[in-house]
Formats: structure tokens, C-alpha cells, sequence
């Protein structure tokens, strides 16, 4: 300790003993800590807090000594600078928990004779759950207890012995005696507090969450935590309160029940709402509270997808924030150091006489009192210097607030609500843009009539009504109103419920004309929002438009530990996941965001990350009835789009499942197979962890008949064996579609020896004669039987991605050159060596935007609406329509120029 520390820790307490009574009172009960800090031993002072009691001393005297030392050297501590704010909460807030252990403990070895709690847990919320407990502050707490576990006397039963447990617990702490009080227990928190016991058994505390809680007991939770007691049972309460905190899908009517809270707080507590004399640090308008409930409504909007934002302290909490790109950093920083003051400046007040107060004193003398106890020299300099603070805090707030609760940019012609009566309704959609009015009227009157099941509930229609100004206005604005207005009048029928939806509408009203262009332009996805509304949550964020990320970070992003062993809810979540991520994708080409190329690159690993993470799901399963093989293991082969690393929306998955090590093994588990009996079996489970739809949707049709004899072969065989089947069995087709395999499952390992193999194969060298006459025979029988789809099928008419395949893959076997499975590498490998021609890069990489462009917006085909076309020629890099039409014939005549050079024979286009 320097001697400036010093000299600031002697300064601190002589302003302690001038200023506060509560403080100079403990500098004369507590010399031995006054004099450790006169010689700046801050830090010894600390530690000898509850010393000098006797070791066998009542737990209620060893407890307030020590919190009586603590309250001191904390303050000083404080008031010198040399603690912060952060240090300061975090020492109150655990030695709480170690209070209520404490306590716990003494009754339990009174009670039993056995110091151990079991079957009694402490549940802390609010400044104590989030470990930032004030300075004299009360404890919010929850006492549960299990019926099975908890012991009871003679002629007791659980439940009279948990309210004996917890009024003596509330006694040892609350209890005022000539050693003071521990902390003041505040039991309001508690499920139903005006009529509840004060000791809750676990379930029915659960039940009440999980149906009847209240908004602002969710928003209480986030600060929740097991701080005592039987912390396996607090544990476990925790785990299954989650859901009810942190909901993936959040219901925005709970924004604007914050927002509603805070007017009420604003308006009960309007003597304190101003800064001066009397102004209320906690609940005024720009002040403690305000920071905490910006914090805590980002929180529930986004904590849901992404755990890092569940911290209960409030400024790590804004500082997560900040990490996930949600709130700006130089805001953040401001909110942060704001924060701080007004919990210092709250301290001080609760410094002068231990009061749980945290308004300012009304009288000037006081006023300066608690300015000069903070270092200020009067009242007027402590207000100016809060002065900037709240304004500040109180704009960021207001700023948020507005924009969550659909104020702001909500705001519309007609933001009052559109007219029932048909002929104003008409005037109404006519100034929004609509030249034909009488048609949306029609709809919206079908719609308000009941026509949807899920606009028949008041909940619903109020819902709706609200956005329904925004939403006409939206669709006026939309590049095909027809084809919008009709998908939205197809997706408000299917929904089950359209409450969540309009509202999140009403609050995100961005997110609009994002919906009026899925609905002009992506049936498929229109379709998918039809089905599961709350794909739309995940476009809230603005990383939802960022490229999906790598294989790896999918995958970990896919992982729910939460769901423990429970296979099903770890399925549920991928398929959960998965399905956001598809449809952020689809909407990153509609918005013109990515291009098609990297599109497809995202669809690909998305697909391979959730493959890897169901199969590792579904082997741990397997493994636990049946075992493992030693030196075996499975191993997963991707080949077409998926091997390729580029998918599009509707692409399946070309698979073909392997294992590594001999035939013949017998796996070590409780119901030991043979190791192609085991394998095939473990095979059909992980198609169906892939395929199988559950509530939260299907994930991707798996197509595995590739395999070695196709769908006469045997599910999944060894490596060796699919291997010695390509080199003596396997027909020209199944070496083309080696051309394109990919292992994207099994250990490094396997995986690198599998690849290897099968370029060694393809490098082999194969009779030029027979791959061109068996390719062309193939190709003749595949436009037989599966002709293009209409005018713009960039797969499958002449010139298309299919002939080039062909071209491709027979240049490779013939070769051994471009031997990448990924297409466009092929290509430019297969140019680069002079084995194709410089034009077919450019054709490639057009038909591949077209296509994955079209699954979208015209999956049959066939020309585009008007409105679309647009579109699908921007996301092909031309400036328009007519341009693309140009250069989709150049591209197919570029392929059939190069099949004439591969296979001798004219192709026509």
C-alpha cells in the first residue's frame, strides 16, 4: 500500500466520521479495523472482519460482527477509491451467501443434530442474484424445499417443517439485536407472497413458472440463482426454470409490459422523478433502474439464442452486449459509467445511517452532508455533476423503449388503426399506395370476420390490429402485391397463432418489408414462415444477414447442453437452429444481401454441421446399448451438391455411410452386434436423427443410393470393401459421382485416409472410350426420363449444370486433372490444364447463381413473375431482365460447345 493510499484511506474516514453517523459509530466499535487502515493495511482490514468474536458465539452475533466490520472497510475501502463498485457488491453479495449458509446450517444442527441442508435451497434474486447487492440493501429471496428429502422431526410434516426452517432463517438475519441485523429479507418475490407459505415446495414453484408467472417475474429471473442451502436442488430448480427466462421465441408483448412498468414506476414514484432535492437515484427517470431494465429488455430479447447474454450483473451483462454486436460500444461505455456513479452516489446515501434509501435528501444541509461525504463540496456540485448522467441515461432508455415497443418508426397513416367501415377502409389502403384497394379490403374484412383460426381470440385480433396499418403499407410497397397479399392471406391461416408474430412485426418494423418481399418473391420460404412463425425472431439481429459461419463454429452453435441427456430436446434444437439458419440464408439472396455463390457455400456447411451433430447425438445413443468397436468407427461420405460444398435451399443429401477396421468384430456394450450388423443399424439411426419431422420441423431428405449396389447393397459397409467395389464392380456413372465424394464424418483420421484412397482411384487413369460412350448413354437416359422443368431449369436443359457436370467428371476420370469435388475448383482446375475451355469458369458460376436463385423464386422453373425478374437478374449479376436472358443462352451454348469437344457429338441448347 502506497502512502497516497494511505493518505486517501485516513482522508476517507475522517469525512466517514464528519458525515456519517453510521459510520463514525463503527470506527468507535471497530478500532482494531481503524487502525489496520490508518496504516493503509486495507486489505488486512478486510480479512479480519469477523474476527475478535469468540469461535462458539451464537451464529446471530458471529454474523452481524463480521457484516459490522464488513459495512465499515468496505465503506472507507470505497470512499478512498480503492475499491470499486464491482468489488464492493461482489464482497456484500458473497458474504450474504455465506451468511445464509451460515444460518442454514446452525438450524439444521439445532433442528437434527446435522450441520448438512438437505432438501432446503435459497433461491436469490434481484441486486443479490446478480452478485451486486447494494450497500444496505434488503436480500430478495425464494425458499423452496423438497417434500422427498428434507428432514422432519416426530409428528412433523415436510411442509410445517420448511416454514420452521425458513421464519428461524429470517429471523438470524432480519433480526435487529445490539450487534445490528444481517441483511433484511424482502420475501414479495416469492410466487403469490400475498397468500403463498414462505417456503415453497419445488414443484409447485415450477408449476407456477412454467403457467401462471407474471412478466415481470421473467425479467426477475435473469438475476436468479441457487445462492444457498441444498445447492443440488437449487441447481435443479434452475435448470428447469430456463425455459421460462430464456425463451428462444420471445413474446414482444413483453417489451411493451417493461415499457408499461416503467410508466408506472415513473408515475408512483413522480415526486422523485426529476433531478434536485428529493430525486429518486433507483426509480427516477434516467436512473439506476432505467440502466437495468435496458439491460435486462436486450437481454430477454436476445438471451434466448445466445446464453453469453445471461449474466445477472448488470455491467457484465452490457458488456456481453456490446460482444454480440447488440448494443453500441460508446453506449455501452456511457450506460456503464453511469451506472456506476448512481450506484456510488446510492451508496453514499445508505453510508449516513444504514438506511435502505435511495433518494436524495430533501433539505440542503443533508444534501451537503452526502456530497461531502462523496468528496463534493456542497449539495449544488453533486447535483451537476448527476445532472448530464440522468439526462443521458434517460434518452438511451427512452430511445429503446420507443423503438421495442412500436413507437417511432411505427408509426403510419392510419397508426391508429385502419377503418371497419368498407368504403373509409378503401380511402384509407388508396393513400397507402394501393391501386387496388377494393381487393385488400375484401381480405382484411375475410380475415376480420374470423376466417383464421388464429385471429378469433381477442389476444389475436388485437395483435393484428395493431400492425395491420404498418402491414397494409408494407404490402403496398411490395414488388408483386398479388402474389404477397395471397401468400399472406395463406401464411395468416396456417399459423397457430399470429400473436407473437404481428407483434414482433409491431416492434421490428424493419422487418416488414422483409416480409412483404419473402411473400412477393420465396414461396418456399413464405411456406417455411407459414409453418413456424418465429423464424422470423432470428432475423432480428444483425448478424442474421453475416455468411454462415464455419463447419466447426456450426457445429458448437448447434450444441444444447441444456437439454442434459434428453435426445429428443438436442434434436429438437439442431432441427430448431437449422431452420433459422436456411431461412436467414434464403433471405440474405432475397435482400440481395450475399451472393448466390456463397449462398450456396452456406447452405452446404449448415447442412454438413448438422449432420456432424445429430450423428454424434446419435452414436452417443447407440453407443450406450450397444457399445463400440474397437478399431472401428463410423465414417460418412458426402457426395453431389453436399460433397460439392454447395447446396441450395431444396437440396438433399447424397450420403453413403462407412466404417473404418475389419468385418467380423463384435461391439463391447450391453447387447453386444457384429460389426456390419452394428454399422448398418447405426447407420439407419443417423437418417433418422436427419430425416425424421418432428414439432420443430424436418431437416433434409437423405438419398443413399450411391451406395455400393445402390438400394440393393447393404446400408453401410467398410471402407475396404467400398474401395475394392469402385475398382472392380462399380459402373461409369459411380465413378462420376466419385468425382464429387467428400468424407465429412469420422476422426481426422479416417476421414484423411478415405479421402486419399479415393483420389488415388480417381487419379488411377480410366479407358477414355468407355467413360464417353457409357456418359453419353447415361445422359441420353436421364433427359429421357427426367426432362427440365420449364424454361429457366439451369440443371437440367441442354447447356445446363448437368451437362457440364457430365463434361466435368468425364474430363477427370479421363485425365486425373481438377480432381477437387467442389465444381467451380474443378473447373478452374480443368481450364487452368487447357482441358476446358476459359468461357466455362463464367458458365459455371451463372447457371450456379441461377439455380440456386431459382429454388427460391421459381422452383418449377418456369419464367418468373415481372415483379421477380429483377431480382433473379440482379442476383445473377446483370443489370437486367434481358441481360440475363442473354446470358443464360451464352452460358448453355458455352456447354454445348464444350460437349461437342468432349464427346464428339453436337449438344443442342
Amino acid at each position: 500500500m502506497t502512502k497516497t493510499d494511505q493518505a486517501a484511506l485516513t482522508d476517507a474516514m475522517r469525512r466517514a466520521r464528519d458525515n456519517a453517523p453510521f459510520l463514525q459509530r463503527a470506527l468507535d466499535r471497530r478500532p482494531e479495523l481503524a487502525t489496520l487502515m490508518e496504516q493503509g493495511r486495507l486489505d488486512d482490514a478486510l480479512a479480519a472482519c469477523g474476527s475478535g468474536v469468540d469461535a462458539e458465539a451464537d451464529v446471530r452475533e458471529r454474523l452481524r460482527h463480521e457484516k459490522q466490520g464488513l459495512a465499515l472497510v468496505l465503506a472507507v475501502g470505497d470512499l478512498a477509491g480503492l475499491l470499486s463498485l464491482e468489488q464492493v457488491t461482489r464482497q456484500l453479495s458473497d458474504f450474504a451467501d455465506r451468511a445464509l449458509d451460515a444460518a442454514l446450517q446452525a438450524i439444521f444442527l439445532e433442528r437434527y443434530e446435522a450441520p448438512e441442508v438437505r432438501g432446503f435451497t435459497v433461491i436469490t434474486l434481484g441486486k443479490h442474484g446478480g452478485r451486486e447487492l447494494n450497500y444496505s440493501s434488503d436480500v430478495d429471496p425464494i425458499f423452496l424445499y423438497d417434500p422427498q428429502t428434507l428432514p422432519v422431526r416426530p409428528r412433523e410434516d415436510a411442509a410445517d417443517a420448511a416454514q420452521r426452517i425458513a421464519r428461524k432463517l429470517i429471523e438470524i438475519m432480519s433480526e435487529r439485536t445490539g450487534h445490528g441485523y444481517v441483511f433484511r429479507m424482502d420475501m414479495r418475490l416469492r410466487p403469490a407472497s400475498e397468500v403463498s407459505p414462505l417456503a415453497l415446495p419445488i414443484e409447485a414453484a415450477l408449476s407456477h413458472y412454467e403457467s401462471q408467472a407474471l412478466t415481470w417475474e421473467q425479467a426477475a429471473f435473469i438475476r436468479a440463482r441457487a445462492c444457498a442451502g441444498d445447492r443440488a436442488l437449487g441447481d435443479y430448480f434452475m435448470e428447469n426454470i430456463r425455459p421460462f427466462v430464456w425463451r428462444r421465441s420471445l413474446d414482444f408483448g413483453t417489451i411493451d409490459e417493461i415499457a408499461a412498468l416503467t410508466r408506472r414506476i415513473r408515475d408512483h414514484y413522480s415526486e422523485g422523478l426529476l433531478l434536485g432535492p428529493g430525486y429518486d437515484l433507483k426509480r427516477g427517470r434516467g436512473g439506476i433502474r432505467e440502466v437495468e431494465f435496458f439491460t435486462q429488455m436486450q437481454q430477454l430479447i436476445h438471451g434466448g439464442r445466445d446464453s453469453a447474454l445471461r449474466s445477472g450483473a448488470t455491467l457484465v451483462a452490457l458488456e456481453s452486449l456490446v460482444g454480440a454486436g447488440i448494443v453500441p460500444r460508446d453506449e455501452a461505455d456511457m450506460l456503464s459509467a453511469h451506472y456506476r456513479l448512481l450506484r456510488t452516489i446510492e451508496h453514499r446515501l445508505q453510508m449516513v445511517e444504514d438506511q435502505q434509501t435511495h433518494s436524495l435528501p430533501e433539505q440542503a444541509d443533508a444534501l451537503d452532508r452526502v456530497a461531502r461525504l462523496h468528496g463534493l463540496a456542497d449539495g449544488d456540485a453533486l447535483v451537476g455533476q448527476l445532472r448530464p448522467v440522468v439526462r443521458e441515461v434517460a434518452d438511451i432508455y427512452d430511445s429503446l423503449v420507443e423503438s421495442q415497443s412500436g413507437g417511432g418508426d411505427a408509426a403510419a397513416p392510419g397508426s391508429d388503426g385502419l377503418a371497419e367501415e368498407p368504403e373509409l377502409l378503401e380511402e384509407q389502403l388508396l393513400a397507402l399506395g394501393h391501386d387496388e384497394p377494393a381487393l385488400l379490403a375484401a381480405r382484411i374484412a375475410k380475415w376480420r370476420g374470423g376466417s383464421a383460426r388464429a385471429l378469433r381470440s381477442p389476444a389475436g385480433r388485437k395483435a393484428f390490429e395493431a400492425v395491420l396499418p404498418a402491414l397494409a403499407e408494407a404490402l403496398a410497397g411490395a414488388p408483386d402485391r398479388s402474389r404477397a397479399l395471397n401468400r399472406l392471406d395463406d401464411l395468416i391461416h396456417s399459423l397457430p397463432s399470429t400473436i407473437n408474430f404481428f407483434r414482433l412485426l409491431e416492434a421490428r418494423p424493419g422487418l416488414l418489408q422483409l416480409v412483404a418481399n419473402i411473400l412477393s418473391y420465396a414461396q418456399p420460404l413464405a411456406d417455411a414462415l407459414a409453418l413456424r412463425g418465429e423464424l422470423l425472431d432470428g432475423l432480428i439481429d444483425a448478424s442474421a444477414f453475416d455468411m454462415a459461419g464455419s463447419v466447426d463454429a456450426l457445429v458448437r452453435e448447434f450444441s444444447w447442453e441444456e437439454a442434459g441427456d434428453d435426445y429428443q430436446a438436442r434434436l429438437d434444437h439442431v432441427r430448431v437452429s437449422v431452420g433459422e439458419k436456411r431461412f436467414a440464408l434464403g433471405a440474405q439472396l432475397i435482400e440481395g444481401r450475399q451472393d448466390p455463390l456463397d449462398v450456396a457455400a452456406g447452405y452446404a456447411r449448415v447442412a454438413e454441421a448438422a449432420l456432424v451433430r445429430l450423428a454424434d447425438y446419435a452414436i452417443a445413443e447407440f453407443v450406450a446399448s450397444h457399445g463400440r468397436i474397437a478399431g472401428s468407427e463410423p465414417v460418412i461420405l458426402a457426395l453431389g451438391r453436399l460433397g460439392g460444398g454447395a447446396l441450395t435451399h431444396a437440396s438433399d443429401l447424397d450420403l453413403v455411410f462407412l466404417f473404418s477396421g475389419d468385418i467380423g468384430e463384435e461391439s463391447d456394450g450391453p447387447r453386444p452386434l457384429g460389426s456390419t450388423r452394428y454399422h448398418n443399424r447405426l447407420a439407419q439411426r443417423i437418417i433418422a436423427a436427419l430425416t425424421v419431422p418432428t414439432a420443430s420441423g424436418a431437416l433434409y431428405e437423405v438419398d443413399t443410393r450411391l451406395r455400393p449396389s445402390g438400394t440393393q447393397g447393404l446400408l453401410s459397409v467398410s471402407t475396404q470393401s467400398f474401395i475394392e467395389y469402385q475398382r472392380e464392380s462399380a459402373w461409369t456413372w459411380e465413378h462420376m459421382a466419385l468425382c464429387r465424394a467428400r468424407p465429412v464424418y469420422g476422426s481426422s483420421t479416417a476421414r484423411a485416409d478415405l479421402q486419399g484412397r479415393i483420389e488415388a482411384f480417381l487419379g488411377s487413369g480410366h479407358d477414355p472410350s468407355k467413360i464417353l460412350a457409357d456418359a453419353l448413354k447415361m445422359r441420353g437416359d436421364m433427359a429421357e426420363h427426367k426432362p427440365p422443368l420449364g424454361p429457366m431449369d439451369a440443371k437440367l436443359l441442354p447447356g445446363g449444370l448437368v451437362d457440364l457436370e457430365f463434361i466435368v467428371h468425364a474430363r477427370q476420370l479421363i485425365s486425373g486433372k481438377g480432381l477437387s469435388p467442389n465444381l467451380g475448383e474443378a473447373v478452374q482446375g480443368l481450364v487452368a490444364d487447357g482441358q476446358l475451355g476459359e468461357d466455362m469458369a463464367m458458365a459455371h458460376d451463372l447457371l450456379t447463381r441461377l439455380l440456386v436463385t431459382m429454388r427460391l423464386v421459381a422452383p418449377d422453373g418456369a419464367v418468373p413473375s415481372s415483379a421477380s425478374r429483377a431480382l433473379v437478374a440482379r442476383s445473377c449479376g446483370q443489370k437486367d431482365w434481358n441481360s440475363l436472358i442473354r446470358a443464360f443462352a451464352a452460358a448453355r451454348q458455352c456447354v454445348t460447345g464444350e460437349w461437342s469437344n468432349v464427346f464428339g457429338v453436337p449438344r443442342e441448347a
